[in-house]
């Protein structure tokens, strides 16, 4: 560890002279102040700092065994950071130090950097709650939001059932992920950390490679309730929304997806850096045909196949459908009865508009 001084040659470093100089010279070091001074003694529970030209600065007590682990890779001579946690120490007059206090203030201090610079870290999932992820730098430990995930690690829920997304995020424990920090406040001890930040720029530049009109090869990596999200290469996801997977009615995109399926894709959207896709784009619009097949007051044969709030829906042909309202029925029991799920009826087309895809119909008793 290098020549220790013993404490008559501590003392006789700085003669009463020096101490008498130091306390009342302008400048001196103030609580809170960062200084950078070489050692020029460790001695029992203490370890001394020449701050010329103001005295002599002390590590001592508490703050000299929360650093000992430290202190034992110190040698005579090294130039070492320390905080100034008392102007004055009541026995010497020397300045108090904390080895501790200032690696945490130089931490925060790199946090701040860190933040004002959007700096990348590549940092271990260590846990997961209910509300995101914990993540670890420097020792300090902070808390990434579910919300700042990037499309691929969010967890993939439906209704948002907390437990569940709990369940996804724990799946993620013991992972490396590319961040960066977006909040940190030292009076707290909190870190917040982004995953979109981190990777915002390279997104940005992957997005700008596609245009709308492309047709791609992808791959599910998910089905929810309001779609499917298909990677288009790696770190680079799409949404194709259930009104955009066919012409016709899909109820549930589970039951036609499953995560590794290789499909086709068309962008239909590029905004904010997010890329919205079509499967139904890649289709012959039915409508087209229909055009030609059928106009208002024509007589038609349809299935149903769903009720809404406003009616019924019914198909009278693969990806043509139109609406019965509830208001023929004045009731929803009443229209239930007459219009079962399955069946087939005949029907009058009241409303036919094939561009705007809309059509309403009457039932014949």
């Amino acid at each position: 560890m290098g020549t220790k001084l013993s404490d008559t040659d501590v003392t006789s470093y700085h003669s009463s002279s020096m101490e008498q100089y130091a306390k009342h010279i302008a400048g001196r070091p103030e609580m809170g102040d960062l200084v950078e001074a070489p050692v020029i003694g460790i001695v029992k529970l203490a370890l001394y700092v020449d701050l010329k030209p103001y005295g002599t600065g002390v590590i001592y007590g508490r703050e000299f065994l929360n650093a000992r682990d430290v202190i034992k890779k110190i040698n005579v001579g090294d130039i070492i950071t320390a905080k100034v946690v008392e102007t004055e120490t009541p026995e010497d007059g020397y300045v108090g130090l904390s080895l501790k206090e200032a690696r945490q203030a130089l931490v925060w201090a790199e946090a701040e950097n860190l933040v004002k610079n959007k700096t990348v870290l590549e940092l271990s999932i260590k846990d997961a709650n209910k509300g995101g992820l914990i993540l670890e730098w420097q020792n300090v430990v902070g808390f990434l939001p579910a919300s700042q995930l990037k499309p691929e690690h969010y967890p993939r829920v439906n209704d948002g059932d907390k437990d569940r997304i709990m369940i996804e995020l724990k799946k993620l424990i013991g992972q490396k992920i590319f961040v960066s920090i977006i909040g940190a406040n030292p009076k707290e001890g909190k870190l917040i950390f982004s995953e979109k930040s981190g990777a915002q720029k390279e997104r940005t530049e992957m997005v700008e490679k596609y245009t709308v009109g492309d047709t791609l090869d992808g791959e599910v990596t998910g089905a929810v309730d309001f779609g499917i999200f298909v990677k288009l290469e790696d770190g680079l996801e799409g949404l194709v929304h259930i009104s955009e997977i066919d012409w016709s009615l899909v109820e549930n995109p589970k039951k036609l997806f499953k995560t590794g399926d290789k499909i086709k894709v068309k962008v239909i959207e590029i905004k904010d850096g997010k890329v919205s896709l079509s499967i139904k784009a890649l289709k012959e619009n039915p409508w087209k045909a229909a055009e030609s097949k059928y106009k208002k007051g024509a007589k038609v044969t349809g299935v149903v196949i769903k009720y809404n709030k406003h009616g019924a829906l019914v198909s009278i042909e693969e990806g043509v459908a139109g609406l019965v309202h509830i208001s023929a029925f004045n009731t929803e029991e009443k229209m239930k009865e007459k219009l079962e799920l399955g069946k087939s009826y005949n029907f009058t087309i009241t409303l036919f508009e094939p561009k705007e895809q809309k059509m309403t119909l009457t039932l014949v008793e």
